[in-house]
């Protein structure tokens, strides 16, 4: 049934933990995961403004994490024996990610929480209020460590 599971992951301590609580899944039900990052422009470039040359080298660093996140999970999953696929999307990142579920038939989507977003500690982000509401899968959301 969930063969295939996706998850989404970020350069932070809830997004290692998601990614650790999506390897442990994916282990134990015996499923293929795809682990996926998703680089956007966010606030810095935009604050940049017109200093081109500087907002092509945060570009490339922000590409550059992205890319070591997505071999440090991958190296996770791999050392539980879990077969594992990657990758690095740009854009708004509730729709790429599913984008990819769709294109890459995942069965479960996985997703992290931030400790404290908006009003409360019981609110999910924007993006994963979005996956939630448009997903063709069930979704797990998984709390801050």
């Amino acid at each position: 049934m969930t063969d295939r599971v996706l998850v989404a992951v970020e350069d932070s301590a809830a997004g290692l933990h998601t990614a650790s609580v999506a390897v442990a899944l994916a282990a134990a039900l015996g499923s293929r995961l795809l682990v996926v990052h998703v680089v956007t422009d966010g606030q810095v470039l935009s604050a940049l403004g017109a200093f081109a040359h500087d907002r092509a080298r945060v570009a490339e660093r922000r590409r550059e994490s992205g890319a070591s996140l997505l071999r440090h999970v991958a190296g996770l999953a791999r050392d539980a024996g879990v077969p594992v696929d990657t990758l690095e999307l740009e854009g708004d990142p509730a729709p790429r990610i599913l984008d990819a579920a769709r294109d890459w038939t995942a069965g479960l989507l996985v997703l992290g929480r931030a400790a404290h977003v908006g009003g409360g500690p019981h609110e999910v982000g924007p993006h994963t209020r979005y996956v939630l509401e448009f997903a063709d899968q069930p979704v797990l959301v998984v709390p801050p460590a």
